[in-house]
């Protein structure tokens, strides 16, 4: 397997960049090409990533793609992910929303589509001990995993409200360092970060090995507590040119979000064996179990909720202003779950269902 190791932090201009790479690739001819020879997927090394660790472990997406060749690879943070599928890199991947509101908009809808959800919950602000409210953040360093990433905004967003300001380039009350999770650990463990908005299983490794204290649950954020963490994201072109390869993809998907639900006992030996594989070493069995307290895992990827996210973006700097208008496109998903007997998930005017 592959695995691209990519700095934490990328300028804005390639961001813009790869947008552009992305809105010149969908000019090309976009009919039905019918199955595609390789399907190219990208996924983080997280717990709020499991339908894919869960998937490639036990062969349920290969065994679905069928002849298609599945090629892997491995990113920190959302940014990099769209950056390598604006330029053609990969065709689909596991991602947080905002990087896929970010591409969408960028592009004017050209790049990408939201073809289903993955996961929702498992994130939140981990502090040290001596940080007990939101006032004790004044003046102090936090980290996100990259600049735009779903919990860089959440956390801008979050700190606006308590009235800090903030900008992207680390000024403001409170200072916010895009940096990679490992390298958070270990920053954090040395005593040079103050805290960090993370995913799992990431919020329990600072928790369990490193003695930090949660401030917010970013559930607690959120209507009944839920929020998307994880959808899948396929470029436009892709899904235009091998729609059968997308729903063969989709039913792979389903079969690991089922399989997590129907094997509670051995979810996380699972999970872990993949994040071994993909990292080198296998998390602490406390780290994983109270890591997957935290997610739940649903094909149903929220879209009410995006309108919200739009705003958070806007407001934390990372964002353009745009219509989301078009984002997903769940009719592949729907007949899958037509099929297998589920219930029809909504795009909430955002796409076609």
């Amino acid at each position: 397997m592959k695995i691209r190791r990519i700095a934490a932090t990328i300028t804005t201009l390639g961001v813009v960049a790869a947008m552009m790479a992305g809105c010149a690739s969908s000019t090309a001819e976009a009919t039905d090409q019918g199955p595609a020879e390789e399907l190219r997927l990208g996924y983080f090394a997280n717990v709020t990533h499991a339908p894919a660790l869960v998937g490639l472990q036990e062969g349920l997406l290969q065994d679905a793609l069928g002849d298609t060749k599945l090629s892997t690879e491995v990113f920190n943070a959302g940014p990099a992910a769209i950056e390598a599928l604006s330029a053609g890199a990969i065709d689909a991947t596991y991602i947080g929303p905002n990087p896929s509101i970010n591409t969408f908009i960028q592009s004017r809808g050209e790049s990408a589509r939201i073809v289903a959800g993955a996961a929702t919950g498992g994130a939140a602000l981990v502090v040290r001990d001596g940080i007990t409210s939101a006032r004790d953040l004044e003046g102090k360093t936090l980290a996100t995993p990259q600049l735009g990433n779903t919990q860089d905004v959440a956390l801008r967003g979050w700190l606006k409200a308590q009235g800090f300001q903030t900008d992207t380039s680390g000024g403001g009350d409170v200072t916010i360092t895009p940096t990679e999770n490992a390298q958070t650990f270990q920053l954090f463990k040395d005593g040079q970060l103050d805290g960090a908005w993370l995913p799992e299983p990431w919020v329990s490794r600072l928790v369990v090995d490193a003695g930090a204290k949660v401030l917010v649950d970013e559930a607690d954020e959120w209507p009944d507590g839920e929020f998307p963490t994880t959808v899948l994201l396929v470029r436009k072109e892709f899904l235009d040119q091998h729609p059968e390869t997308v729903s063969k993809l989709l039913a792979g998907h389903e079969a690991s979000v089922k399989w997590i639900a129907d094997n509670a006992g051995t979810a996380a030996s699972v999970i872990n064996a993949q994040i071994a594989a993909d990292t080198g070493k296998p998390l602490a069995d406390a780290v994983i179990a109270r890591a997957l307290e935290h997610v739940t895992y649903s094909v149903d990827p929220h879209a009410d909720t995006f309108s919200t996210l739009v705003e958070n973006g806007v407001a934390a700097g990372t964002q353009k202003e745009g219509s989301i208008e078009g984002l997903f496109d769940l009719r592949l998903l729907n007949a899958q779950l037509a099929t297998s007997g589920g219930t029809k998930i909504s795009a909430a005017g955002l796409g076609e269902e």
